[in-house]
């Protein structure tokens, strides 16, 4: 097989983009194809063009190298909301060489301790006050039990110096298997420490090539970075960005009447980046019948988590483009699977896409065997953009099957023509008598009755059939939606009485990561204790 580096400068050679095999490649060959071009343009106003990106790293390299000694493989973990500042650290660590670790801002004293005691962290980076925390505290504790932790705290100012004063580069690996370690990145842990995913620039860029490729960026696109850019999915909206010369639109935090207004104010031809977003944008084209809010609007990526279908089609119908063009993935093996802006209607609507160049994906049943086409099954996956193993390899015998591909514990199936369609989580079957209930199934046909807004089904302890599904919902402003309304929905829509929810619970909204993911652990510790609505025939 084709050595990945080949691959990347002969997929991006083709499509006149830029792509060395490392980062700070990137940045300097884009600098010098499109130094005027905008890369970054904050709601603030703020802007950074690539050559201006270019300098503000190399000032900030120097800095850190002179101040902090920040040097080649230097463990660095940060926490930074999404700033143009954000964008510049990173490659200010990537012309060192470091091995930098980004935290989103969610991660408290536990799970970031944790992390920074893990990854032998010397430097951890931090805001003073966002969002009402205050993370100069925390870092503080955390070092103050740390020794050799250094704390700088980063409030828009970074540390800067004479780019004349920096170290030589690191030359690029020759081969993908010698790429060196240069990201960390840490899955949300719910009762369990996050782990820690070990990535190359090389890993990260398989991700960001297919994601280009299949929403054909243009460098005359306009991209929506909305969500935590320390999300290995705004890393690799980064690189995309310096790979295609678009611009991204970036926001400290989303908000669903700003936002929206900010990306249209700008021209947006991408809106992403997965369904809590999209439903605001929806609702924001609902307050203004009548013209497109997003007049040159092309598609509207996704990924995080499962779409309902019907969004895609309310999204192209009422807003316009092309629907939703979204992918799947995992921290540990990003952006493994994506449709593509061609595809058509139903599969944009009804899948994830197909696995983007490289990937083998196969489909494991609940007994061990391969599973055919329409098969339900465990997806497993190998690619350029799998880690090789876990920071901490004890985990890996659990992760990884004897034929090497990685254990992604999500349920999906893969259809004639490749398509990938995401069903539920291993852990995400509700087993009522001892008959398993996909709760994505459920809320598919949910999404589509006219008064809910968002919606979650899930499992809860029950004393007669082991799991009742529970239905939490959001209904839209002006909506009411009863049990028995529900009931008699999900029946008329042909699902089976054995799925349809045995409770209801009407919530003002559904609580989802930064990703886009809903926290369902969140949802049934609220619920467990709660008494059922009713029992339906």
């Amino acid at each position: 097989m084709t050595d990945f580096i080949q691959q990347l400068a002969e997929r991006t050679a083709a499509r006149g983009w830029v792509g060395p095999p490392t980062l700070w490649g990137l940045i300097e060959r884009r600098a010098e194809a499109t130094p005027d071009a905008v890369l970054a343009h904050e709601d603030t106003g703020r802007e950074l063009t690539f050559a201006g990106y270019r300098h503000a790293c190399l000032r900030a390299a120097a800095g850190l190298y002179a101040d902090h000694g920040v040097d080649r493989d230097t463990a660095v973990s940060w926490e930074l909301p999404t700033w143009n500042e954000s964008l510049v650290l990173v490659g200010a660590l990537a012309r060192l060489g470091a091995r930098q670790n980004p935290l989103i801002p969610i991660y408290r004293g536990r799970e970031v301790g944790f992390i920074t005691e893990q990854s032998g962290a010397s430097l951890l980076i931090v805001p003073t006050v966002y969002r009402g925390f205050d993370f100069e505290a925390m870092a503080d504790e955390i070092a103050g039990e740390r020794p050799g932790l250094e704390v700088l705290v980063v409030d828009r100012d970074l540390p800067d110096g004479d780019p004349g004063g920096l170290p030589d580069v690191d030359a690029p690996p020759v081969a993908a298997a010698e790429a060196p370690t240069r990201w960390l990145f840490y899955t949300s842990g719910t009762t369990a420490d996050p782990k820690g995913a070990p990535h190359s620039d090389l890993t990260v860029m398989a991700s960001a090539l297919a994601m280009a490729e299949c929403l054909d960026i243009r460098s005359d696109d306009v991209s929506a970075l909305v969500f935590p850019f320390t999300h290995i999915g705004g890393i690799g909206w980064l690189i995309a960005s310096l790979m295609t010369g678009c611009r991204l639109l970036i926001t400290e935090s989303f908000d669903p009447v700003a936002t929206p207004a900010f990306l249209a104010d700008n021209l947006v031809t991408l809106a992403g980046s997965g369904t809590p977003f999209h439903l605001a944008y929806l609702a924001a084209q609902r307050t203004a019948p009548g013209e497109s809010i997003f007049p040159h609007i092309r598609s509207y990526p996704g990924g995080g988590a499962p779409k309902p279908p019907q969004l895609h089609y309310d999204l192209k119908r009422e807003i316009g483009g092309v629907g939703i063009v979204s992918g799947y993935g995992l921290t540990e093996a990003p952006i493994v699977v994506m449709a593509s802006t061609g595809d058509p209607d139903g599969k944009l609507a009804e899948t994830e896409g197909r696995p983007t160049p490289g990937v083998e994906l196969i489909v494991v049943d609940l007994d061990g065997q391969r599973a055919g086409p329409g098969q339900e099954g465990e997806i497993r996956l190998k690619g350029p953009q799998v880690i090789r193993g876990y920071l901490d390899s004890s985990l890996d015998a659990e992760a990884f099957d004897k034929e090497g591909y990685f254990r992604s514990g999500d349920l999906g199936v893969v259809d004639a023509e490749g398509y990938v369609t995401i069903t539920g989580r291993l852990k995400d079957v509700i087993i009522r008598h001892g008959e398993n209930i996909s709760a994505k199934e459920v809320e598919d046909l949910l999404y589509a009755h006219p008064a809910v807004a968002d919606v979650a089904v899930i499992g809860l302890p029950d004393p007669k059939t082991g799991e009742r599904a529970c239905a939490v919902v959001a209904v839209k402003a002006g909506q009411i939606l009863g049990f028995a309304d529900m009931v008699d929905y999900l029946k008329e829509q042909g699902l089976r009485v054995q799925a349809i929810p045995e409770q209801l619970e009407l919530v003002d909204a559904v609580p989802r990561n930064p990703a886009g993911k809903i926290l369902k652990h969140t949802l049934r510790e609220r619920f467990a204790s709660t008494p059922q609505t009713g029992r339906h025939a």
